[in-house]
């Protein structure tokens, strides 16, 4: 399925921050949306995710076959670490765990409680989430925050495997992933033009 996004306008804190946004994304295809803190990257993705509404423009192709991961690992601090991923996968219906352990080398701390964890541990748990859904587009945000450069390595090689499969990947990240069959999109240019005062706002 293509997610396709059509001439999207968003807003943060009442404040339009980007406009005209537009482009397609195809399975087995990955997309890095760049640009300035500030600009926009994390709100374009919570709208592409559901999580708050457009102001203007048309998201089709998500739905049911998206998988977020936002800034938080969301992640139950007395559950070990097998059994969040147990947790999210029965949350999507699933069962199987054992690809998302090996992906993110968690074996060895499969019988660990999550709140125990270094930083990048849960991270990697975090991103192991993905896996476990079997939804066929993951959209990220910022995915590799914490992570050790092995790490990331690792996580480039979960999202070539996903693409691999028929899967797709819209992502925010800063970070240099190896990824080269990634399009990129720079979202400087979609900055929302200055809105000029109405009516007596002008004198507020």
């Amino acid at each position: 399925m293509v997610l396709r996004v059509s001439n999207l306008e968003i807003s943060r804190g009442g404040r339009a921050v980007l406009e005209g946004v537009s482009f397609a994304l195809a399975p087995g295809a990955a997309l890095i949306l760049r640009g300035p803190n500030g600009v926009g990257k994390t709100t374009l993705l919570r709208t592409v995710a559901g999580l708050q509404e457009a102001e203007a423009g048309e998201i089709t192709g998500a739905g049911e076959s998206m998988a977020y991961a936002g800034h938080s690992d969301g992640l139950k601090s007395m559950l070990t670490v097998a059994e969040n991923l147990q947790f999210w996968a029965a949350v999507f219906g699933r069962s199987e765990i054992e690809a998302a352990l090996a992906a993110f080398d968690l074996r060895e701390l499969a019988g660990r409680l999550a709140g125990s964890l270094s930083a990048g541990q849960k991270r990697r748990l975090g991103l192991a989430r993905l896996m476990v859904t079997g939804r066929a587009i993951w959209v990220l945000d910022e995915p590799t925050v914490s992570l050790d450069a092995a790490s990331v390595g690792l996580f480039a090689a979960a999202v070539r495997g996903h693409l691999a499969q028929g899967g797709s990947a819209l992502m925010a990240t800063h970070i240099d992933l190896g990824l080269e069959e990634a399009a990129v999109l720079d979202l400087s240019a979609f900055r929302a033009r200055p809105r000029a005062a109405q009516g007596d706002e002008a004198f507020l």
